[in-house]
């Protein structure tokens, strides 16, 4: 295995984009995780993506889209029948489009637990990121994000996570508010937004601030969650919220805060009518939080580059922001 600073581990997945009007699909690799991985590596960091996929041609061919960029694939699984996909019409949100998720059966998603030496794949890295997307497949992918999790800790690891929730995904008869907490408690950076830290960690939310519906009143909300979460999960001493709205399909309004030692730190706004697709922004930012944080950035910088790096994945196709680093730094 060649040495690498982060491992990001979660399911590859295909995205089908079909454009009905011309007969047409595109299909793009992605995945939370993997993404995060892809944007890393364009910025240069040593990143290494572990996820499961069949023996075959498909596998390594998608495989190789990773290696392009830059992402070591030297850890990953092999076995199972299927690599999973979703369907999203292109150009449109997750939050807001019929998304269609083809799972069930998918060679992650039947890792068994005990049967992977967690401690020998991490090695000497530095960083180990996973999201709230992998535990919400089955049971043993619980089980499995125990393990690593705790494989990560034994290491000494700095641990992230992405409280991104897909309410198609958690139906196994769990909630997230019965899972996430006790996986949560591994991690030293949370991030994601003030109503996903309500659902999943059961974070207070200030239900008077948000009928306020403005930007002071949603980061005096974001304090207090955060504060709240870094209370609840000892580990944790950095939390990053994102804030996004949209008025129309092309129309975004953007901005994140970062809260570390006390204080809340706000990025700039951005605002765009010219969105070309949304699906992996939230990754973008959190790549950039985790190569601030890897490169030695002051906290304002910190939550500076996440933010522009999330804004510029607005403006590329496909699951991956392959904006340079140098474009990022303009943006801010």
């Amino acid at each position: 295995m060649q040495p690498v600073s982060v491992i990001t581990f979660g399911e590859i997945l295909l995205r089908l984009s079909p454009e009905w009007a011309q007969q047409r699909a595109a299909l793009f690799v992605g995945g939370a995780e993997a993404n995060v991985a892809a944007a890393l590596a364009t910025w240069g960091n040593k990143v290494a993506y572990i996820s499961k996929t069949p023996e075959n041609g498909l596998s390594r061919q998608v495989l190789a889209q990773l290696q392009t960029i830059g992402v070591q694939t030297d850890r990953m699984l092999w076995g199972g029948d299927r690599i999973g996909a979703y369907y999203l019409a292109q150009g449109s949100d997750l939050k807001h489009a019929e998304v269609v998720y083809d799972r069930k059966y998918s060679s992650f998603s039947e890792i068994k637990p005990g049967t992977v030496d967690w401690d020998a794949l991490l090695g000497d890295a530095q960083w180990f990121h996973w999201s709230a997307i992998s535990p919400a497949l089955n049971p043993d992918a619980v089980i499995i994000c125990r393990e690593v999790l705790e494989a990560a800790t034994r290491k000494g690891m700095t641990i992230s996570t992405d409280l991104n929730y897909r309410s198609k995904l958690w139906q196994y008869g769990r909630s997230p508010l019965e899972i996430m907490p006790e996986l949560t408690q591994y991690c030293h950076v949370i991030m994601g937004n003030i109503w996903a830290a309500n659902m999943m960690l059961g974070t207070p939310l200030n239900q008077e601030k948000i009928a306020a519906d403005t930007k002071e009143a949603y980061l005096e909300a974001a304090m207090a969650s955060a504060a709240a979460i870094i209370k609840q999960f000892p580990k944790c001493d950095r939390v990053a919220f994102t804030f996004r709205f949209s008025a129309a399909p092309t129309h975004n309004l953007y901005y994140a805060v970062y809260y570390t030692e006390g204080k809340l730190y706000v990025s700039r706004q951005y605002e765009t009518n010219e969105v070309v697709d949304r699906v992996g922004s939230g990754d973008s930012f959190m790549a950039g939080l985790i190569h601030a944080n890897l490169n030695g950035f002051d906290h304002q910088d910190t939550i500076s580059y996440a933010a522009a790096a999330a804004y510029s994945k607005l403006f590329r196709t496909g699951d991956f922001n392959l904006t340079e680093k140098e474009s990022i730094t303009q943006l801010m």
